[in-house]
């Protein structure tokens, strides 16, 4: 179990305080702001989110090893190049299409999903352009290519539940719901 103990003072008593620890199958609460690598803010949460730790592909790898063995009121600032963060920008993501494939009010910024005859696989494109009856679109991620700073500060850090770990993610407020 994640936990450590923290000592102080108080009117001449000895009190040992129990500090759970970012471990794995922890749920971690967190606020978190990304920054581009000029120091601007390009994303920030408005309201807590909420992991499971431990490898279950609900955070950046590279965040979730900045987090492990973090306690509530530790805060982290992870500096991520592109592959560790949202992948290098892939040209071959960016196609041009007629709009006759797209509803009749296509704006840019709508995202669509689409599957790959090929593979079968589904990946979302947005829109980026539309221009003389041609869309643009792009299916990279919108930080794709980007060195970006992850700052976070632990909120609240807990023990999952089973039910939370055979899922893989967290239940409930902040978390996810079935």
């Amino acid at each position: 179990m994640g936990l450590s103990f923290q000592s102080c003072r108080n009117n001449a008593q000895l009190l040992y305080l129990f500090v759970m620890q970012i471990t794995q199958n922890t749920a971690v609460t967190l606020n978190y702001t990304m920054f581009s690598a000029e120091g601007e803010v390009i994303d920030q949460n408005q309201q807590p989110i909420v992991y499971l730790h431990g490898g279950y592909d609900n955070i950046l790898p590279a965040v979730e090893a900045a987090l492990d063995g973090k306690a509530v009121g530790d805060k982290v600032s992870v500096t991520l190049a592109p592959e560790e963060g949202f992948g290098e920008f892939d040209p071959e993501f960016v196609r041009e299409e007629d709009i006759s494939a797209f509803p009749p009010d296509i704006e840019v910024g709508m995202m669509f999903e689409t599957r790959e005859p090929e593979t079968g696989e589904t990946m979302q494109f947005r829109v980026t352009a539309i221009d003389a009856g041609v869309v643009t679109v792009d299916g990279n991620h919108p930080l794709a290519g980007m060195t970006i700073r992850f700052d976070a500060e632990v909120l609240e850090v807990r023990e999952a539940t089973d039910e939370e770990v055979v899922h893989g993610h967290v239940h409930g407020e902040h978390g996810h719901h079935h």
